[in-house]
């Protein structure tokens, strides 16, 4: 965590009002992005950033995150989906369903992959992720956790689109594998 993290985190856990500021202001447009991304609209992931920010002031304290970046994209991403879940029988981001269905697609032939609980299927994902290598690993977090279109993907880490949909078909079969491995050997 930076020192600038720690100052906001250590705001939060002395409850000053601050924190809130200083943590929108320095990730306001980063969990903007996130939230635009899920729900395709700009007034629900602002309705959805200031819910984040009162997610963030209930949870530090007790929680002292390691890494509030991630801890405040985790916050949004829950928050947002929840609403596109609330929302289902209204208007869908085609472009984040796009994304999920493609990830749901790599574990389609799992039989008992409805029996993970959430914290199981944490557990795997978390060691999936430290196997990649980071170049694969930042790819398949900008793609699933970030929800960033291959092309913007591409442009970021200024590689071609063809390697991104590469590096991101091998994440996913390696990914279908581990699920596979963990379910055969319960």
């Amino acid at each position: 965590m930076t020192l600038e993290d720690e100052k906001i985190v250590g705001l939060f856990l002395a409850r000053n009002e601050l924190a809130l500021s200083a943590a929108e202001q320095k990730y306001g447009k980063l969990l903007m992005s996130v939230s635009r991304k899920v729900l395709g609209s700009e007034e629900d992931a602002a309705e959805c950033l200031n819910d984040a920010l009162f997610a963030l002031w209930s949870r530090i304290p007790p929680e002292s995150p390691r890494d509030l970046r991630a801890y405040a994209c985790k916050i949004i991403r829950n928050i947002s989906f929840d609403r596109l879940k609330r929302s289902l029988a209204q208007k869908r981001s085609k472009a984040s369903e796009a994304q999920l269905d493609e990830l749901e697609a790599s574990l389609s032939d799992v039989s008992a992959q409805e029996e993970f609980d959430r914290a199981e299927f944490s557990i795997l994902l978390d060691g999936f992720l430290r196997q990649l290598r980071p170049e694969s690993r930042v790819v398949f977090l900008k793609r699933y956790f970030f929800l960033d279109s291959e092309p913007q993907i591409a442009a970021d880490l200024g590689m071609s689109l063809s390697k991104v949909k590469s590096l991101l078909h091998r994440a996913r079969s390696k990914f279908r594998e581990t699920v596979y491995r963990e379910e055969t050997e319960k």
